[in-house]
């Protein structure tokens, strides 16, 4: 009987040793098989040191390669606090409070942590490093403190373009405009220096530093023109202040052959240097009052690009579809004399619709005549022969019903009725402009259209990029995107705006030398705002068009009135 439990007892133990042989084989399957790689990493981890070095950030430049974002160098100062001597923490603290103007307990408390690494101050000049240099020379210490060339973006015009071009954070990163759209081709690789490290974070006998160098990112060619940016700008600030703005404006002209924006300005506009110091003075005076959400609303309101990001009514300017529409269906001709008849109004199903003019009517008109005294009533009778679905149609083709798709974040899309609900009156207020709303940047589009022959050219702001590292040139092809209207329909039309500015509406919009045709629109900001909206839509020369320009007043309140014709 003994025999016999003791042969049991030893069977009980075989499988016990074979269960745990069996889990351990399991185990090490495990960690070899499955959590190999991240073990790995983890004990590169835990022996290696690695210091980041960031690339130079690819230079912005204007079309004709002015630089209008620069890297320059600066430099991030770190510290191993196992290998800076005790008896030189306090030392050392207190040097860097002072020279980085941090606070000295705060710094202390980093030289003194049991970590690896610690980042002390971030992109500070030569000449401060420079005084870190000497005085660590002086006073003997060689080893835990590391001075590390960084990058920090600056840009040499501050205002310049800024809702274009737009910033980036304290990490290099692109935050806004053109700096977040490319951030992938600006931010480049970064390099690192890598070393061995003890248990304790101190350096091992006997190895060297590793060290990768940082790939710089590449450059942007724009199609901006500094030249005409610079001009938008100045007029466009002289024009809001002026006419007492007091939501702003902007200006955008456009290559229509090309789709290149020649210039995008927004007023008021921000310094790409200091893009958190707030420009209006009243905002400002109230700032610390402000709640954190109310201040990250006003300085995306300060960032923002009304060009591509607010949508507005266009008014009288988007008479231009109406006219280009009506003329490629072929349903009325530039110049019949007494096609049309104005008298003051007309009533669509048992609506009264007014003229702008409605107390002295224009009477008897041709199309070009309509066009020229921007007169209500003919665009409407126009629509309603035209109908919906043909209407819609036509804002598809010129691209109204989507995004542009311009090469910067944040663009919005127009704001239209859903085609099955557009009734008579819907189509009446479409046709003359009100009661629906569009970007700056798809009413300029629209305009290019009819200027380059009927083509759409997809809007851009980028030409080209440079590598920066064997310094080849890729050329972005201009794209177009669908044909609106025929050669002849957009000839036409292009010989009724300059009509428009030699003896209608767009008077003041004559250049001597020069062969001008336009548009202008007046609109109201929302219902019952008593705000306005005022534009003037222009092309030049007519002959052969090279610019197209929209300009947008955010209701000016001055002695000049808000009509777009002033």
């Amino acid at each position: 009987m003994k025999n016999l439990s003791r042969k049991r007892r030893m069977l009980y133990l075989l499988c016990i040793a074979i269960a745990i042989l069996f889990l351990l084989i399991i185990r090490v399957g495990w960690i070899q098989f499955i959590s190999g790689e991240e073990l790995q990493a983890l004990a590169y981890e835990q022996q290696t040191l690695d210091r980041k070095i960031n690339p130079k950030r690819g230079v912005i430049y204007d079309s004709n390669l002015n630089q209008i974002a620069v890297s320059s160098t600066v430099y991030t100062v770190t510290v191993n606090p196992s290998n800076i001597d005790e008896q030189n923490k306090e030392k050392v603290a207190r040097k860097f409070s002072e020279l980085f103007d941090l606070d000295y307990d705060t710094v202390l408390k980093k030289v003194k942590k049991r970590s690896s690494i610690e980042t002390i101050s971030r992109k500070e000049d030569k000449e401060v490093v420079d005084k870190l240099s000497t005085w660590l020379m002086e006073n003997n210490i060689d080893s835990g403190i590391n001075i590390d060339e960084d990058t920090k973006r600056y840009y040499p015009y501050s205002n310049f373009a800024s809702q274009v071009i737009g910033f980036c954070g304290n990490d290099n990163q692109g935050l806004e405009g053109l700096e977040a759209k490319y951030d992938k081709v600006l931010s480049g690789t970064k390099g690192r220096i890598t070393r061995i490290k003890d248990a304790s974070g101190g350096e091992v006998k006997g190895t060297v530093e590793q060290y990768t160098d940082a790939i710089d990112g590449d450059s942007l060619v724009t199609t901006i023109d500094m030249g005409v940016q610079s001009i938008a700008e100045k007029y466009l600030e002289e024009a809001c202040i002026d006419n007492k703005c007091t939501d702003g404006g902007n200006v955008v002209i456009m290559e229509p052959s090309t789709g290149n924006v020649l210039a995008m300005a927004t007023y008021p506009s921000y310094n790409l240097n200091e893009p958190y110091q707030i420009v209006d003075s009243e905002l400002k005076n109230n700032w610390e009052a402000l709640s954190n959400k109310e201040k990250n609303e006003s300085l995306q309101a300060m960032w923002r690009n009304k060009a591509i990001a607010d949508t507005y009514e266009p008014g009288s300017t988007f008479k231009l579809v109406t006219t280009s529409a009506s003329l490629e269906e072929g349903i009325t001709t530039t110049d019949k004399a007494g096609e049309f008849a104005c008298t003051g109004s007309i009533t669509i199903a048992g609506v009264r619709i007014k003229c702008w003019r409605y107390y002295r009517p224009h009477g008897s008109e041709s199309l070009r005549e309509a066009l020229m005294n921007s007169c209500n009533p003919v665009f409407i009778g126009l629509g309603q022969k035209l109908g919906v679905d043909t209407y819609y149609s036509y804002l598809e083709k010129f691209g109204l019903l989507a995004k542009t798709g311009i090469d910067l974040p944040g663009e919005a899309k127009g704001i239209f009725l859903d085609k099955s609900k557009v009734g008579p009156v819907e189509l009446a207020t479409i046709s003359f402009g009100q009661r629906f709303e569009v970007t700056p940047i798809q009413m300029i589009t629209m305009v290019s259209t009819i200027a380059n022959s009927g083509k759409r050219m997809k809007p851009r702001l980028v030409k080209q990029t440079i590598n920066s590292q064997t310094g080849e040139v890729t050329n972005i092809d201009p794209e177009c995107t669908g044909t609106a209207i025929s050669e002849k329909t957009a000839k036409d039309v292009l010989s009724m705006m300059e009509s428009v500015v030699a003896e209608g509406t767009g008077k003041n919009a004559k250049v001597a030398g020069f062969r001008v045709g336009g548009k202008t629109g007046t609109s109201e900001d929302g219902v019952n705002t008593n705000k306005y909206v005022t534009s003037f839509i222009g092309v030049a020369p007519i002959s052969e068009p090279k610019v197209t320009i929209l300009v947008t007043l955010y209701n000016p309140t001055g002695e000049g009135g808000h009509q777009g014709g002033a």
